[in-house]
């Protein structure tokens, strides 16, 4: 059976030494095109597949890096991950992607297992749970280079890819002031995480420009829940009856349009709607949803870039960096004056 052959098995069955036939299974090693061609031949004959992982632990190298996502159920990251995998691969590399579920200790378990020599480097939004980020120099103390990409932590040195949330939040608002909007909710992701803090700058600042009322009520911190944020957002609706709810993450978004429908409020008539997006079918929506379009793809391609270019020595690694790409906004149907 397949499961049975080991290297030195098919060494012996080609007549060749196991260090030959474990050289035709890596990148750019120094053997005759000919002899590995039958070495590869025979395997695939005899279901041969070679373990590269404790291989290349003796070479102290993985050829693989991983991704640390907070969830998968947003379009942003399934997007990003495109972009990376896209470097990686050019650049002879697999991923490994790993998610958080926005928790922190989940997020160190994680950091744990990759500082044994299973990943050459590491990719990561971050969870945004916690304030201690102690497990984090882990990476560093093990040579693994870390590159944070859309959510980072403000106390880790490293390279940071992000998207100019600050002005892109600033003018969604202003949008919507210019909208007709007076009563603005805003629908926050976790304040310990970048992207939470910087967002909400870009609302207040439009709205003190504006000379509205900076009203915490209407100022809500969602959860993790779906369930829970849907129950929240609704009381907001209700109790402080907005004119209009920038979302900070499209998921909080999906969840007003559903509270709209349920409270039978018509968008954009009695409440307007823009949101970070990268939904592709936003114009698709009834009405058509006004979006913050983050460069997802591109953000993966310059932190993959930036990470090799820490990997192949081009770029020193614990150095602070924060590099913006430019968000696009699309203002359609839901956030238009009624």
């Amino acid at each position: 059976m397949a499961n049975n052959i080991t290297i030195v098995k098919l060494a012996a069955a080609l007549g060749l030494s196991k260090s030959t036939v474990s050289r035709a299974f890596r990148e750019g090693s120094d053997i005759n095109p000919k002899t590995k061609e039958i070495i590869l031949q025979k395997a695939a004959e005899l279901g041969f597949s070679p373990n590269l992982y404790a291989s290349n632990l003796r070479g102290n190298k993985s050829y693989t890096i991983a991704i640390i996502i907070p969830e998968f159920g947003n379009k942003f990251f399934s997007q990003a991950i495109k972009g990376i995998e896209l470097v990686a691969r050019n650049n002879g590399y697999h991923v490994l992607i790993y998610v958080t579920d926005h928790s922190a200790e989940k997020e160190a378990d994680i950091i744990r297992t990759l500082v044994n020599g299973r990943v050459d480097g590491v990719i990561m939004s971050g969870s945004g749970e916690g304030d201690n980020h102690e497990y984090l120099k882990l990476l560093k103390s093990n040579k693994v280079p870390l590159v944070f990409f859309d959510r980072y932590y403000e106390d880790v040195s490293t390279a940071c890819i992000t998207g100019n949330d600050l002005d892109s939040s600033y003018q969604a608002t202003k949008h919507l002031i210019a909208s007709g909007a007076r009563k603005i909710a805003y629908l926050a992701v976790n304040k310990d995480v970048s992207i939470g803090k910087i967002r909400m700058e870009g609302y207040k600042k439009a709205l003190q420009e504006a000379a509205l009322p900076l009203n915490e009520q209407l100022m809500l911190d969602t959860s993790n829940d779906v369930l829970v944020n849907y129950k929240d957002i609704k009381n907001l609706i209700e109790n402080q009856k907005p004119d209009a709810i920038f979302a900070s993450v499209e998921r909080l978004a999906m969840s007003t349009i559903r509270v709209a429908k349920e409270l039978q409020l018509l968008i954009p008539k009695d409440l307007k709607l823009i949101c970070f997006s990268c939904l592709d079918i936003a114009d698709m929506l009834q009405p058509s949803l006004s979006v913050v379009k983050q460069p997802a793809y591109e953000m993966g391609i310059e932190a993959t870039t930036q990470l090799f270019d820490i990997l192949c020595g081009r770029k020193a690694d614990g150095i602070r960096e924060i590099i913006f790409l430019d968000s696009e906004l699309i203002f359609q149907g839901s956030s238009s004056r009624a």
